[in-house]
């Protein structure tokens, strides 16, 4: 008998600038008919104990989803770490009884639906604090497992050191990969470009799985 997984909550970014897109809310854009954030919170919600919406600007956009939503403390758009120290304050006011937030790319439509477990799983076997999702060669740092009893390492690392790349901090603490398969799509794939949207209406037309 698989022992449960600890509580998480769901972290999904959705603060970034969208430049490539031609600027705008990325995860607001649509792919068969819903937008990229709906799809990604059919997916990620199950395997949460809530989720939490991060995005600078006018929360109201976002008011459709039902979900808590909130800005980086840390000012000019600092990158994907100030998400994550957002996400981990709010976990760690609002939900004092969870200890571990994941982290998703709100532009990722296709996110696997077991990420959560495999995450846990592998910095369980590895012993470490920290877990990464990887596919096809590549690490995707935004996709991660973080614990609260690292918040005040990172945001020191971002406030005093002016850190932002996030596999260079995690490396510091150690950081376990989880590895999914490319086929028969990327499951991190993600929405940057027009084009890519166009891609992701193909894939989920010839393979259901949007």
């Amino acid at each position: 008998m698989t022992e449960p997984l600890p509580p998480t909550l769901g972290l999904l970014l959705a603060g970034g600038l969208a430049r490539r897109m031609g600027g705008g809310d990325k995860p607001l854009r649509t792919i068969a008919g819903r937008t990229i954030l709906a799809h990604v919170i059919e997916r990620l919600a199950p395997q949460c104990d809530g989720l939490l919406v991060n995005a600078n600007g006018d929360p109201a956009r976002f008011a459709d989803y039902g979900l808590p939503v909130v800005g980086d403390s840390v000012p000019d758009f600092a990158g994907p770490l100030a998400g994550i120290l957002a996400g981990l304050d709010w976990l760690a006011a609002n939900r004092p009884g969870i200890d571990w937030m994941v982290s998703v790319a709100a532009d990722t439509p296709f996110i696997p639906r077991d990420l959560v477990a495999r995450l846990h799983a592998a910095r369980l076997a590895a012993g470490v604090p920290l877990a990464c999702a990887a596919s096809g060669g590549w690490t995707h740092p935004v996709i991660g497992l973080w614990p609260v009893s690292l918040r005040e390492a990172l945001r020191h690392a971002l406030t005093v050191e002016d850190e932002r790349k996030i596999d260079r901090w995690t490396a510091r603490h150690g950081v376990a990969s989880a590895q999914w398969a490319t086929e028969p799509v990327d499951p991190f794939f993600n929405a940057n470009r027009p084009e890519d949207l166009a891609e992701a209406e193909r894939l989920h037309v010839r393979l259901g799985i949007a």
